[in-house]
């Protein structure tokens, strides 16, 4: 229950209007407790003796009661939905800042399903917690403890009944609680699930067209909805069992009241009105019994929510800045990887980079070749420190990436991927995502170097052309484009081009290396590449093999020094292998 408890400190901004609402309800049970009271009076004293004056009267106070209970219940009821959305608006945002900060290591530990689960149906979970809680909590333990009283006070002996309804009510409600409380964390682990299939199935439904695999992905969808259907339709088939016991047990007391109190009158010791009384005063103290189990349950469910999003909000970015960061003003873009070893596991093990050693001096061209898994993106993932090195260290300007400020570090740095991530929002707000005040000429100039600025102008909208959702309306290599226009924009003293061309033809990458060649002169660029021809001019050429640089030098260095590079070039650009 800690995790739940610290939830709720995020209800204390806002406990002046829980109180009000706690104290609303109070008065909304005192109203409540006297109606019973009201009609005791009118049968007993009113019809008995045939006194219209008291049934009047006593029927105004009646209306009055039902009047100040409804008024009192209103004002409870905008107070608990104030404290709850509140709540809900501020735990989502508090989850949203966290997962901002988190490092990439963090984010491999997170699916996109899970962290949705946990920011919509998570929260809204603990949010009508919240709610009940401030429209129930208050009412169920005052009405049935006010119930009891009165009972016992007009009448012990018939009150009595209540002491056998009551012990085998409670067993009832604690088996019932013992029950369902593990379906709760069920329901969301399948939730959780579900969202999950429908993530991978929106976000790659291209790829099931491609491959025909819509019959596949449906069964996906089948089964985790199937699960999650069968745990909730379990958990609300002992919810039908349950009440209808609970009911049955209330009227066999009304049966009970009936029954002794029918002796009672006949015997003169009590009054018809007392009966009535006491019927609505059974079903006042049996009813927050009831409100207990749903309670109880919701209760569980808050708790496994509330565990589950603590689990975001306690996870600690793997990458952090010290205490007192160094902070860059004139960069340069001197990097230099000293015995540099990373591995994705904490443990150390399985490392995809090993014993990494090399320079590139500010304004170099550096290329990095290499097989699929040879570690080239893992390289340039340490240099704005994405990730953090297991041995050695990187640094900018002999300073090591760890002992720098991370804003700092970044903004030095311009990073274009293969999966080129574009934003909903105009090709505009894209291009200056990194830098908002840019001006529609540092735009354009960008654009242009990426050699986007020709197909962004032939639509009927030029740089104004809304961008669907993960830029689904562009083609990959005017994604491509667009996203290496937005890293030039900033104008990094860093560089990072991730495969970020592999998506565009030979000429138009011819097109954006001169581009870069005058704009970027002064910066410090790394580029991955797939095709050799993109390479040949790069001042320093890496080649990587099982997380190890195998191959160091330029093109005609590594031409007679390297049979792996020899090899790569004569199978794609010599005689070994068509032209590209």
């Amino acid at each position: 229950m800690s995790d739940f408890r610290r939830i709720l400190n995020y209800v204390k901004p806002y406990k002046k209007e829980a109180i009000a609402a706690m104290i609303l309800l109070g008065l909304v049970v005192a109203a409540d407790l006297s109606i019973p009271r009201l009609v005791q009076v009118i049968i007993d004293d009113g019809i008995a003796n045939k006194d219209m004056a008291k049934i009047i009267n006593t029927s105004l106070l009646m209306i009055g009661a039902s009047i100040a209970s409804a008024l009192f219940m209103v004002g409870n009821t905008i107070a608990a939905v104030k404290v709850a959305r509140s709540f809900e608006a501020d735990l989502r945002e508090s989850v949203f800042k966290k997962i901002q900060t988190f490092s990439f290591g963090n984010l491999d530990d997170f699916t996109t399903g899970q962290l949705l689960t946990r920011m919509t149906s998570d929260i809204n979970q603990i949010q009508m917690f919240i709610v009940l809680g401030l429209r129930m909590f208050t009412r169920a333990p005052l009405m049935f403890i006010g119930s009891l009283s009165i009972m016992y006070a007009t009448n012990p002996k018939l009150a009595n009944i209540m002491l056998i309804l009551l012990p085998i009510t409670l067993v009832l409600v604690t088996a019932f609680i013992r029950v369902v409380t593990p379906y709760f964390s069920k329901v969301q682990e399948r939730l959780e699930a579900l969202n999950q299939v429908m993530q991978e199935n929106l976000s790659g439904i291209r790829v099931v067209k491609a491959f025909v695999r819509r019959e596949y992905e449906n069964e996906r969808f089948e089964g985790a909805n199937t699960q999650l259907f069968e745990t909730q339709l379990r958990f609300t088939q002992l919810l039908s069992i349950f009440f209808p016991i609970i009911m049955a047990l209330m009227n066999f007391g009304t049966v009970a009241i009936i029954y002794y109190g029918g002796l009672q009158v006949y015997a003169g010791v009590t009054s018809v009105g007392q009966i009535m009384a006491f019927i609505n005063y059974l079903f006042s103290t049996m009813f927050p019994v009831m409100m207990l189990a749903m309670m109880a349950g919701q209760i569980s469910a808050a708790n496994a929510s509330a565990g589950r999003i603590m689990q975001v909000l306690d996870t600690e970015a793997e990458v952090q800045n010290k205490e007192t960061p160094v902070r860059l003003e004139n960069v340069e873009g001197r990097v230099v990887f000293e015995d540099v070893t990373f591995s994705y596991r904490d443990d150390g093990g399985d490392p995809v980079l090993t014993d990494v050693s090399f320079t590139a001096e500010p304004g170099q061209n550096v290329a990095i070749l290499g097989s699929t898994g040879s570690g080239k993106s893992s390289l340039i993932n340490l240099i704005p420190r994405f990730y953090d090195t297991n041995k050695g260290r990187v640094t900018i300007d002999g300073v090591d990436v760890k002992d720098m400020d991370m804003n700092n570090l970044r903004a030095n740095i311009g990073i274009s991927l293969q999966d080129a991530v574009l934003f909903s929002g105009t090709i505009r707000d894209n291009i200056r995502y990194g830098k908002p005040d840019a001006t529609d000429d540092e735009v354009f100039t960008a654009a242009k170097a990426a050699q986007a600025h020709e197909f962004i102008t032939g639509f009927p909208q030029g740089y104004d052309t809304m961008v669907g959702q993960r830029g689904v309306n562009l083609s990959g290599g005017q994604k491509q484009r667009v996203a290496i226009a937005r890293a030039l924009l900033v104008k990094p003293k860093i560089l990072l081009l991730d495969d970020s061309t592999s998506a565009v033809d030979v000429e138009t990458e011819t097109k954006i290396e001169e581009a870069l060649e005058k704009m970027m002169a002064d910066t410090t660029s790394f580029i991955i590449a797939q095709r050799i021809s993109t390479v040949l001019n790069a001042d320093k050429i890496l080649v990587l093999d099982e997380g190890r640089i195998v191959a160091e030098g330029n093109h005609v260095q590594l031409m007679d020094t390297s049979p792996i590079y020899k090899e790569i070039y004569d199978s794609q650009l010599g005689d070994g292998g068509a032209h590209q």
